[in-house]
């Protein structure tokens, strides 16, 4: 406990109840979860910067979305497996946990705004196809990318700020894996109902504002697909968008549980499953969903696995 008047200069992650030989376990899940998230999205990378029928924009804004989801799960899972080996609480400083939570808010903000433009584009390709090379262009699609990753790092900086500017009086365990920020604001002993309003309008802005774009251009293109005569070619003009689409399902219904809701201080329980489905199994099942669900990017991958196995061959 901290006095009264003083304010936490380390914080305890107290991690994940129960034995050692549990987290052991968990250790094992995490790691294996870890290692593939990064192998499956270095994959994805790879073969859509090597392979000319990967070469628009839908697989560039892929590139960058794999890239992010290695970022989300790298600013958080290693010092969760730390804390899983150590015997006692795990220690992260206040400049630790200001740039842990900055990371992630920022990484998170970015990939959102990024889906919105995915989403955007996937439409344009269904509904306005004749134009779709015009229309995104690569310097369309530069812009998009500059204008999603400065605006995700700048649209954080005030809400970390406004997080760690109360005073830290009543402990300086925060129970979660990570720097949760709603469980940060539980530890103040200061008033922070303002500050977390305001923490919810600047969610349902970040959320929403990328998610209104994606409902309507998945409306349209809904609505330009069942247009389509024959079977097949509703299911090709589908199957462009389904990849995204599942993505957005996973990537939205989780985010919206966690952060778009009025108190930010609710069980740590609930915060921990919900930060778990955010930072560990959705950049697990990104890579997955965008290669099985994905025609070219099967193609794609094929080609390169037997290519490698001509080069081991000679």
């Amino acid at each position: 406990m901290l006095g009264n008047n003083s304010s936490a200069t380390i914080f305890y992650l107290l991690g994940f109840p129960g034995s050692e030989d549990l987290h052991h376990i968990l250790f094992a899940i995490f790691c294996f979860f870890y290692l593939v998230t990064l192998m499956g999205n270095m994959v994805i990378i790879t073969i859509v910067c090597v392979d000319r029928r990967l070469q628009s924009p839908m697989y560039f804004f892929l590139v960058h979305l794999s890239v992010l989801e290695i970022l989300v799960t790298t600013i958080v899972v290693p010092v969760m497996l730390w804390g899983l080996l150590l015997p006692g609480m795990q220690t992260i400083s206040l400049t630790g946990c200001v740039v842990q939570l900055f990371l992630y808010l920022a990484v998170g903000t970015t990939e959102f705004t990024l889906l919105g433009a995915m989403a955007v584009d996937r439409y344009v390709a269904v509904c306005n196809p004749l134009r779709y090379n015009i229309i995104m262009s690569s310097r369309t699609c530069n812009s998009v990318v500059i204008v999603s990753w400065v605006f995700g790092f700048l649209f954080q900086i005030w809400p970390v700020y406004a997080t760690f500017q109360v005073t830290y009086c009543k402990s300086n365990v925060v129970n979660n894996f990570f720097c949760d920020r709603g469980q940060l604001l539980k530890l103040s002993c200061d008033d922070t109902a303002f500050t977390e309003f305001v923490l919810f309008l600047m969610a349902i802005f970040v959320l929403f504002g990328s998610l209104i774009p994606t409902i309507v251009s998945y409306t349209y293109i809904i609505s330009t697909i069942l247009k389509i005569p024959s079977a097949s070619g509703r299911r090709k003009a589908f199957s462009t968008c389904a990849s995204h689409f599942t993505c957005v399902v996973i990537g939205y219904g989780s985010c919206l549980f966690l952060y778009v809701k009025p108190k930010q201080t609710q069980a740590a329980e609930y915060n921990r499953v919900v930060s778990l489905m955010v930072s560990v199994v959705t950049p697990f099942l990104n890579p997955f969903i965008f290669t099985l669900r994905n025609d070219k990017v099967k193609e794609a991958l094929w080609d390169g696995v037997k290519h490698c196995c001509q080069l081991f061959r000679h």
